[in-house]
């Protein structure tokens, strides 16, 4: 049962940007059952600095698991690819961002658009469940999991819609995800700031290791988080991400922006 004191899921976050920083966009991606909500201080941060922002709702969330299990990677992948688009044709240099899922999206925008840079957040690329080798056929004989739930959660709760039940198809297209942003990865050579929880009970540490043999970027930043979990934007470390990131964009941008202290 929703509470009602909790945020509403937005359809999407959009921010024209404004002062020296609104040729700078930054797009970024929620991830897997989630909602922008789940990466909002990071974009109000953003748009606060004066960056142009856009978080797009992807297909399939901030409903419920069964409009979830209808949609495809395809479908996810896509309309991130339109918003950072629309956002890198009205700006000077265009960022891709993640969190979960959703850096493995920017990392697969990365590999097919000239981005400035990447900035992901537990970025995900691999399972810890065995049993998502053999989805494919599982899906066929059971529904629907119950949702991974981290062992001591310290990050902020948000409202993003009735997941209580994971529908194994769409684990299937996660997977498939996965499998196509890996293979891309030797093509990511814009410079890639990584984000990692030290605990993280949803994405394991094969997901960097892999991140880290095959990107074809000659720059790759690793900043460990080490009191939060694998929703770090809501989480203890957010304002190392806030600031970190910050920092990044400015640093790679076109013309170098100094950054804001605040």
């Amino acid at each position: 049962m929703r509470e009602s004191s909790k945020p509403t899921v937005p359809a999407t976050f959009s921010y024209p940007g404004h002062g020296p920083n609104s040729r700078i966009g930054v797009a970024i991606c929620h991830g897997f059952t989630g909602s922008p909500l789940s990466v909002m201080p990071w974009a109000l941060h953003l748009a606060e600095q004066g960056f142009a922002v856009s978080v797009p709702l992807l297909p399939g969330h901030g409903t419920d698991w069964r409009e979830l299990a209808r949609s495809g990677w395809h479908d996810w992948a896509d309309a991130f690819e339109a918003a950072y688009l629309e956002l890198a044709d009205r700006t000077d240099a265009c960022y891709v961002a993640g969190l979960s899922m959703g850096g493995a999206v920017a990392l697969r925008t990365a590999s097919r658009h000239p981005v400035a840079g990447v900035v992901v957040v537990n970025p995900g690329l691999s399972f810890y469940d065995r049993r998502v080798r053999v989805i494919g056929i599982l899906k066929y004989f059971q529904r629907t999991t119950l949702p991974i739930v981290e062992a001591n959660p310290t990050a902020a709760v948000t409202d993003d819609g009735d997941y209580s039940q994971t529908p194994l198809a769409a684990v299937h297209q996660l997977k498939k995800l996965f499998v196509a942003t890996r293979r891309g990865l030797p093509r990511v050579t814009a410079p890639v700031l990584v984000f990692k929880s030290d605990t993280d009970d949803v994405v394991p540490p094969t997901s960097l290791q892999m991140i880290r043999r095959r990107l074809g970027s000659a720059e790759l930043q690793v900043v460990p988080l080490p009191n939060s979990g694998h929703v770090a934007t809501l989480d203890n470390d957010a304002p190392a991400i806030l600031k970190d990131s910050t920092t990044f964009f400015h640093k790679h941008a076109p013309h170098h922006v100094p950054s804001e202290t605040s």
